[in-house]
């Protein structure tokens, strides 16, 4: 990955490193310390005319029952000939940052919340058939795993930005 694509975008569109990421979701945290968060990770694509795909990755920080904030990056990758490959790809992003985030707040003192990876698959439409290989894989590396209709951090909020 080429450093443009390591960083990330607020939403005024204000570029960020991964650290300047970590450091506005514990300023958000300690904002209201007595709230609960969840920290979440989603990715979503797009295959391109010419079968490239380009790939959104959200980091969302959620206030529970009081809104949140989220920051995203995009990727570009070459050729993806099934939705199979490119929802796997959406995966080992989702999963890539998952791990860079939680080694960067280990620089940090953090407040305490829950850790999610959102992906873009569902019982329904054509990404019913890779369900279980995609939770598997995010299950494997340890994290907690949402579908849809629960995975707005993917099917929304990464979304918007693909």
């Amino acid at each position: 990955m080429n450093e443009e694509n390591k960083q990330f975008n607020d939403v005024l569109g204000k570029k960020l490193t991964m650290k300047d990421v970590v450091s506005e979701i514990i300023g958000f945290m300690k904002a209201d310390s007595l709230r609960q968060y969840k920290l979440i990770i989603g990715s979503d694509s797009q295959r391109l005319e010419d079968k490239s795909a380009d790939f959104v990755t959200a980091v969302v920080t959620h206030r529970v029952g009081n809104g949140g904030r989220y920051f995203w990056r995009r990727m570009s990758m070459g050729k993806f000939h099934t939705l199979r490959d490119r929802i796997i790809q959406e995966a080992l992003f989702s999963i890539d940052t998952a791990k860079e985030i939680l080694i960067t707040l280990k620089e940090f003192d953090t407040p305490v919340f829950s850790f999610e990876i959102h992906v873009d698959v569902g019982e329904n439409g054509p990404t019913k058939d890779i369900i279980q290989e995609v939770v598997g894989m995010i299950r494997a590396n340890n994290f907690e795993v949402k579908t849809k209709p629960y995975s707005y951090a993917a099917s929304k909020v990464a979304d918007r930005h693909v």
